[in-house]
């Protein structure tokens, strides 16, 4: 498991290194390229202008993550109950897909105002496809003989859903989900860079038209840390939850 950290930290620091010689070298100025150094810097000396705006960042996008899952979950479980909804809604769901995120943004902040409802919309949009296919994916996976097994034994649709269904289809539930959490910043940013007053898409936005690129790079170094950390959270709860593939090593 360490090693397996290795080969991304050694090519991340060979990426950092490169960039800053070839800043310092090439004598880039920092409102056009600044080097890591000066980004790492900004990001931690202005620790009190940014927290404040990756507070908000991050309500937008937990309020969205918990929208889209109030919406993905019951959804994918009445397509698999239900294929006739699956066939009348799939059109739906890869059409909210195919229309750019940024021609959602202004339309959602005319209907729901420059406040936080239109950026956990917008962030919910984001996490919603992932998550519903990734689990109706995994109701459709289950294996036809346990399926059999829960009929024969008289199974109601709700104790195969509670018994079956679900554990089976968990493992798809999480990988959706960790790719919802890892994109949810796109939403919430998108959102703040069309209409806010705070956030740090709004502090980006106002950096780059002072030309403080360093600022801009130092709230995207934030947005990147907070996508992390939501990746990882979610591993953590899936191995609570999938306690038994850590038993049998899987």
């Amino acid at each position: 498991m360490k090693g397996s950290l290795y080969i991304p930290l050694i090519l991340v620091g060979v990426v950092l290194t490169v960039w800053e010689v070839g800043c310092r070298w090439a004598g880039i100025p920092d409102f056009i390229l600044p080097p890591p150094s000066r980004i790492l810097t900004v990001a931690v000396a202005d620790a009190a202008l940014l927290l404040p705006h990756a507070g908000v960042t991050l309500v937008e996008i937990l309020c969205g993550i918990g929208l889209a899952l109030g919406a993905a979950i019951p959804l994918a479980v009445g397509m698999h109950a239900r294929p006739a909804i699956e066939k009348a809604l799939a059109p739906f769901l890869i059409a909210s897909q195919a229309v750019p995120v940024f021609a959602l943004a202004p339309l959602l902040v005319v209907w729901l105002g420059y406040g936080l409802a239109s950026k956990v919309l917008m962030a919910a949009v984001i996490i919603f496809f992932p998550i519903t296919v990734s689990l109706l994916e995994g109701f459709k996976s289950c294996d036809r003989n346990y399926r059999v097994l829960f009929d024969l034994m008289g199974a109601s649709r709700w104790q195969a859903l509670r018994k079956l269904y679900w554990p089976w289809a968990l493992p798809y539930f999480f990988a959706g989900l960790k790719v919802g959490v890892s994109v949810a910043t796109i939403g919430a940013v998108i959102g703040e860079w069309v209409g806010a007053q705070q956030g740090l898409g709004y502090l980006m936005i106002q950096a780059n038209a002072r030309l403080k690129v360093d600022l801009v790079f130092a709230a995207i170094l934030w947005l990147s840390l907070m996508g992390v950390g939501l990746w990882v959270l979610v591993g953590i709860i899936e191995k609570r939850c999938l306690w038994w593939k850590a038993a049998t090593g899987e």
